[in-house]
């Protein structure tokens, strides 16, 4: 396989970064369409829906030739197993998050222990041969404290419902690697689309044995009838599914797992600025610390020191 060029690592990191901020300004979006429609009914549709936008892109891509159309059954088994594993691992995290914020974990809390996956990853990537320098291993606790100022302003303790994001954090962890292993060898539109598909599916389970019967099924079709519900979810399902997801897909191709899950962690400042234009919040001086903090240690983790050395391997 050809060893990916700078300026292919370079794309992609401005990929992921673009990935970081689609994914902040969703926040927004999750926290007005969860709160209306519940939890498990929003992340649903929103998976159908980035399912669904990535058809056309499919048929537009095929008719120009510009995607990686499998030919072979080896590659079609390759590509439905990458994206049903892709839908399932995304599914699991999904409901973990949300079971533990139900429980009592709160949004700044499970931002933070969400964001530890930049903790997991590289450490994962030891097992699996996943190198990394050692400026990534300094920007790496930076980045924790960053978004420890920036996520929490409460009295730091764990509860059970803490666990559950914990375990959160370790399933995207796994999602990381997995989309690390697939996306070299197979299309990451098609991917992702799969991907979506096999996370709504899965989404309808708790959607329809939990949520529906607490709500009751009058009431549950009636939070769905109001356009306040439906633009966070379409701006949720098209732009954070089928726009942020696929980038990541793309973006992570020839990218360090390490370095790709520092750059997707800056989803956490995105969202805090999304939310200082987008709701008019504000921010305090120890988010702004932690803001800066993050961005430092994203830049200093991207330098090369060992030129030399690099160019040997």
């Amino acid at each position: 396989m050809k060893k990916p060029t700078i300026s292919m690592k370079t794309r992609n990191s401005m990929l992921l970064l673009l990935t970081a901020l689609v994914w902040g300004v969703a926040f927004v979006a999750q926290r007005q369409g969860g709160a209306a429609a519940g939890p498990y009914t929003f992340n649903c549709i929103r998976s159908f829906l980035g399912g669904l936008v990535l058809l056309p892109v499919i048929a537009f891509l095929d008719r120009h030739k510009a995607g990686k159309k499998p030919q072979s059954k080896e590659e079609r088994r390759r590509l439905s197993l990458g994206g049903a594993l892709c839908g399932l691992i995304l599914f699991v995290a999904s409901t973990f998050q949300q079971m533990g914020m139900y429980y009592g974990t709160t949004a700044g809390k499970a931002g933070f222990l969400t964001a530890c996956y930049i903790l997991l990853v590289p450490v994962l990537g030891i097992f699996l041969g996943k190198k990394c320098g050692w400026n990534v291993w300094v920007s790496i606790p930076v980045a924790v404290i960053g978004l420890y100022f920036l996520c929490l302003t409460e009295k730091v303790s764990l509860q059970l419902s803490d666990g559950l994001v914990l375990l959160c954090a370790v399933c995207f962890s796994v999602h990381i690697m997995v989309v690390d292993y697939f996306s070299p060898l197979v299309d990451g539109v098609r991917m992702a689309c799969i991907q979506f598909l096999i996370c709504g599916v899965w989404g309808m389970f708790p959607m329809i044995a939990v949520e529906i019967p607490q709500m009751g099924p009058a009431a549950w079709l009636q939070s769905l009838g109001s356009i306040d519900v439906w633009i966070p979810i379409l701006y949720a399902g098209f732009i954070s599914c089928g726009v942020g997801y696929t980038l990541q897909i793309v973006g992570q191709n020839g990218v360090n797992p390490a370095i790709a899950s520092l750059l997707m962690s800056l989803e956490s400042v995105f969202s805090v600025l999304a939310g200082m234009v987008i709701l008019h919040e504000t921010m305090t001086g120890r988010e702004v610390l932690g803001c800066v903090l993050v961005f430092a240690a994203v830049i200093f983790a991207q330098l090369q020191f060992d030129r030399n050395r690099q160019n040997k391997e």
